[in-house]
């Protein structure tokens, strides 16, 4: 099962582990991400809305300041993955493709 198999706020144990899988090199952002994406959208009552992913993401950029004792790095890390993740959902929602069919 995949992340993006369930809708947001259901099957958090399973996301999580997908999200940390994600994450390969970094399994605690990803951790992070998963358990905050979804319980935000939990907590909120809201299914696939891209601020529950931009919280993720910013949960996960705070950890990463955290990690490397800068409040610099936290808060940059915390806009540019919350930003990334809100597109992400927001391109998953309305089909984005970033590029079209192959031409023949």
């Amino acid at each position: 099962m995949g992340y993006w198999d369930s809708a947001d706020g259901e099957q958090c144990p399973t996301k999580t582990w997908a999200a940390t899988q994600a994450g390969a090199g970094l399994a605690a952002l990803g951790a992070i991400f998963g358990v905050t994406t979804c319980l935000t959208s939990q907590i909120r009552g809201t299914e696939d809305d891209p601020l529950n992913y931009f919280i993720g993401g910013c949960a996960s950029g705070i950890l990463l300041g955290v990690r490397t004792h800068s409040y610099m790095t936290g808060t940059s890390a915390c806009l540019g993955l919350g930003t990334l993740a809100a597109l992400t959902k927001m391109g998953t929602i309305e089909g984005w493709r970033l590029s079209g069919p192959p031409k023949l």
